[in-house]
């Protein structure tokens, strides 16, 4: 649960005037709850944007996303310091400035998120403690399983585009599994973004990952993703649970249908 800033013991804030360069204005993140502190941070250098974390699920986390930092080149934000301070890791990144992309059907920012999810596609998963996909989505299939690095929540206030390319921040769901896998969570925000399941399974059929996939294991996956959400649609009144189970069940449901044309 996000915390204020004035939660920061002291030796924190110090520690991080230090590390700025003197005294700093604060911003907080409109979004995002993985960290309790998570700020834009501006000094005398410029902007940092800089996480922290006190409970025990918020510090993994935040270590998962120093890990993936290491691990993937160039798409996260870079890691400019960390440190640990009374109970509180403290991590400040490259602040990265830009919209988020525009995934809506005939955008030119898709033509950013393949290049993206293109080269993620090859980034093999060294050796760091990630979630299964099991562990991470709640449900399992043997195909799931694999050697690479997947981001697993790639909607779009997780991408931010830049002029160096489309940057992918928020890695705390960092998962080691099939590539497919990703693509297969991409479904559900393109589809919140405006596409048919038709048309977001069109524009998938680009990666090889998704084209050798058996469709029997799509299926499995379409329809237990969306029995999933349907379930916490029922105990949540968070409009965005209730999106998501909807646009889950709207790929589920065209996976079903074409399964029976079959």
């Amino acid at each position: 649960m996000r915390s204020d800033w004035t939660a920061l013991p002291e030796s924190v804030t110090t520690g991080i005037a230090e590390r700025i360069g003197g005294a700093f204005d604060v911003t907080p993140a409109s979004s995002g709850n993985h960290a309790e502190i998570a700020s834009t941070v501006t000094g005398p250098a410029g902007p940092v944007f800089v996480k922290a974390a006190w409970g025990e699920l918020s510090v993994r986390s935040l270590r998962y996303e120093m890990a993936a930092t290491r691990a993937v080149d160039g798409h996260p934000p870079a890691v400019l310091w960390h440190f640990e301070s009374d109970g509180w890791l403290v991590v400040g990144t490259e602040h990265l400035a830009g919209p988020h992309p525009d995934l809506s059907p005939g955008s030119a920012d898709l033509d950013l998120l393949a290049v993206t999810l293109k080269a993620l596609q090859g980034t093999p998963a060294p050796g760091e403690p990630w979630f299964t996909p099991a562990a991470r989505l709640g449900f399992a299939h043997p195909a799931m399983d694999g050697e690479t690095l997947i981001h697993s929540d790639l909607n779009p206030a997780n991408l931010i585009v830049t002029m160096q390319g489309l940057r992918i921040v928020d890695w705390a769901w960092a998962t080691k599994g099939a590539p497919w896998v990703e693509l297969a969570l991409l479904v559900q925000w393109l589809i919140g973004s405006g596409h048919s399941a038709e048309q977001a399974e069109q524009w998938l059929a680009q990666f090889p990952a998704w084209a050798v996939t058996d469709r029997e294991v799509l299926d499995d996956f379409a329809s237990r993703n969306a029995s999933k959400w349907s379930a916490k649609s029922r105990q949540s009144t968070e409009g965005w649970v209730h999106d998501l189970a909807m646009w889950t069940g709207e790929w589920a449901t065209h996976r079903g249908d074409g399964h029976r044309r079959r």
